[in-house]
């Protein structure tokens, strides 16, 4: 037993095996993705840098290639190749056309043509500049000529000059204490003929043209809508103003439209009967407005030749008929 107390405990403890390297294949799949995120942006660059003409080009050539090396066949765009792609030139969108060059011509004639629409639209913008000054000018005149005539300036409050986006707008508003016309009539009041005829005066200073409103409130003559009505009383009073405005010296051909409005178009949307709904507008139009009217009126249809072979008449001359517009009613109400 002595022994076996003095003889020494010897703890043997293993070690932890450690892990084998796992190498670099992470590496290089790392490495493999990273290529192809270059290589897909590298492509996304060059189609969206390449024309529509160069893209149809591009897809003909991957639909076609096989079919033509195994059956036969030309296309439009061949070279001296063995292998006939398909698909046309990509330097040119015109059918039938060999590819000559490597396109720098094209591309010099796509620059050349840019430059001229960037010239072409610097040069609408500043003729729009031009004509926007124009019209505050006129704009100006405009007040400054009322201002300085006693008899229109107690009348000022009743002018309102405005920009919008067919040009200026002039409006001369009614009122109940000084009406521009005789009650249910296109007698122009003296005051409202200075007016005019001082606005006509001064219209000439522009090359733009004019479009004379008529306006009125929602009062109903007493044969309503059937006979004379808002509508014959608004044109015949914006053909008075038009009258004036000649009167005035302005030069007969700036207007180009004499249009009726009735109570269509009313200042004071809540109440339809307010005398300031009674007015006349002209529209001194800008270069825009005016060419998309001109291309309006320039506009016709014409109808397809019938059975016989002989041409109808044109839409357009069959809607413009003269019309006969009745009598005033013997009764009516106060405008």
């Amino acid at each position: 037993m002595s022994k076996d107390k003095d003889r020494a405990i010897v703890v043997k403890r293993a070690a932890p095996k450690k892990a084998g390297h796992h190498g670099g294949a992470w590496k290089l799949a790392y490495a493999d993705f990273m290529t192809a995120m270059m290589a897909f942006f590298l492509l996304m660059w060059l189609l969206s840098s390449a024309t529509t003409v160069q893209l149809r080009g591009i897809a003909d050539y991957f639909n076609q290639p096989l079919k033509i090396t195994l059956w036969g066949g030309d296309r439009s765009a061949e070279d001296s190749s063995i292998l006939k792609g398909g698909g046309r030139d990509i330097s040119t969108d015109q059918q039938g056309i060999t590819r000559q060059s490597d396109g720098s011509m094209n591309r010099a004639e796509r620059t050349a043509a840019h430059n001229d629409e960037d010239a072409v639209k610097q040069m609408q913008g500043e003729l729009e500049r031009q004509e926007q000054v124009r019209l505050h000018d006129l704009q100006i005149k405009l007040m400054a000529a009322i201002e300085a005539n006693p008899v229109l300036r107690q009348f000022k409050q009743q002018i309102r000059i405005d920009s919008t986006l067919t040009g200026l707008r002039i409006e001369i508003v009614d009122s109940q204490k000084r009406p521009m016309f005789d009650t249910a009539s296109d007698e122009v009041q003296p005051y409202m003929r200075d007016i005019l005829r001082e606005i006509g005066h001064t219209l000439n200073d522009v090359p733009n043209r004019i479009i004379v409103q008529g306006h009125t409130d929602a009062v109903q003559y007493a044969g309503g809508e059937k006979g004379y009505s808002n509508w014959e009383l608004s044109a015949d009073r914006a053909n008075a103003s038009r009258r004036e405005l000649i009167a005035g010296g302005m030069d007969e051909s700036k207007v180009m439209r004499v249009i009726g409005m009735a109570s269509s178009q009313n200042l004071n949307k809540t109440d339809p009967l307010d005398p300031e709904n009674r007015r006349i507008s002209i529209l001194v139009l800008n270069k825009k407005s005016e060419d998309a009217m001109m291309h309006d009126d320039s506009t016709t249809t014409t109808l397809s030749d019938d059975a016989a072979g002989s041409a109808q008449q044109p839409l357009l001359q069959q809607i413009a008929q003269p019309v006969t517009v009745a009598p005033k009613a013997p009764g009516v109400a106060p405008k």
